[in-house]
């Protein structure tokens, strides 16, 4: 699943007759960035002065920028087969559409608004503004008001939006038909785009739909060996799968929540029910912070306990987000089911290590 992550910053002036001066387009696959467009761009007019104020951009910077038309081949490849992400969506999308109708080009492509996402899953926040709903979550902006910076910022943002739809809405409706007739190329396409990470797996239906979620320490290995099963209930599956996506989590623990959190809430139709001890365990500590491997070198994993109640897990790669708990609060994805985690971490914490607990 990619999605385009944009910023643009424009000139100003009357509705549909601005123009760009600066775009950043990040490609993201759901999990890293891996492709990349930032450029000036000559607007070939005046910018207005508030503009000029806000951006720290001026005509001067742009007399040798390339002109629009200079780069749109670039921006349909970076963005295609994607999902356009922007913070305020409608906006960013309008422009582009604009200046692309300008070529008489017809620039078309599905979109996901960070603003109507954040409103929805981090509820409650005074302002949904990007530098200030960044601040309230532990997201540092650098260079405020410049496409980069605003793009950086708004893929932050929109990772941990993806951890937080815990209904996986954003992926279903990201989710493209495919042709259900050629299933040995598809089954290889898949498997040569998964990681030999730890993580957890869906495989979704043409509709987007969850219809099984599997999990392993290699979940390339896990999924072959899902594909490698004969019986007909796993053919049938695999007839009616469109796709897989994943989700890595660096962690053993987070992996066995993620995995219960994602069968108790989706109930897909190739999962065998789960058993559950319904015993409410306790902690030692009633309060803590437990800190484990992330999915890359430079991340942690941390799960929040309350009043002997497990409330979230996140990531995060900044030491200040672990020590504001106010922060720690909003990054991580809440749950309603706290029970059957605190048997699951404390089952955890007796038989493994993780790299740290801190109690408050």
């Amino acid at each position: 699943m990619n999605y385009a992550i944009l910023d643009i910053e424009t000139t100003g002036g009357k509705y549909n007759e601005e123009s760009i001066t600066e775009i950043a387009i990040h490609k993201f696959d759901g999990h890293n960035v891996v492709e990349s467009l930032i450029s000036l761009i000559n607007p070939e007019k005046e910018i207005q002065p508030f503009v000029v104020k806000l951006t720290g951009i001026n005509n001067k910077m742009l007399k040798n920028a390339p002109k629009f038309y200079e780069i749109a081949k670039r921006i349909i490849e970076i963005t295609n087969d994607c999902v356009l992400v922007a913070h305020n969506s409608n906006f960013d999308y309008r422009i582009l559409k604009t200046e692309f109708r300008r070529l008489g080009y017809d620039f078309d492509i599905p979109t996901l608004c960070t603003v109507e996402l954040s409103k929805k899953l981090i509820p409650g926040l005074e302002s949904y503004s990007l530098g200030k709903l960044c601040r309230a979550i532990g997201i540092p902006v650098s260079d405020r008001h410049r496409a980069n910076g605003d793009a950086l910022a708004t893929v932050k943002l929109f990772e941990l939006l993806l951890q937080k739809d815990i209904r996986k809405e954003i992926i279903k409706k990201s989710i493209k038909s495919g042709n259900k007739r050629d299933l040995p190329q598809k089954l290889l396409r898949i498997l040569d785009e998964l990681p030999s990470k730890t993580g957890v797996f869906y495989m979704h239906r043409y509709n987007g739909e969850i219809i099984y979620i599997g999990k392993g320490r290699d979940i390339k290995k896990s999924v072959n060996k899902v594909f490698l099963r004969n019986s007909k209930y796993m053919r049938q599956m695999l007839k009616e799968m469109a796709d897989v996506t994943y989700e890595e989590t660096g962690s053993t623990l987070v992996k066995r929540i993620k995995y219960l959190e994602e069968i108790t809430q989706h109930k897909p139709k190739y999962n065998k029910k789960l058993n559950h001890n319904e015993f409410n365990f306790g902690f030692s500590n009633p309060n803590m912070v437990i800190i484990d491997k992330g999915k890359n070198v430079m991340e942690k994993s941390v799960l929040l306990i309350e009043n002997n109640q497990f409330k979230g897990y996140g990531f995060t790669d900044l030491n200040h987000q672990i020590d504001n708990i106010e922060i720690l609060r909003s990054l991580v994805t809440q749950n309603n089911y706290s029970y059957k985690f605190n048997n699951i971490i404390h089952s955890y914490l007796q038989k493994e290590k993780v790299e740290k607990i801190i109690r408050f």
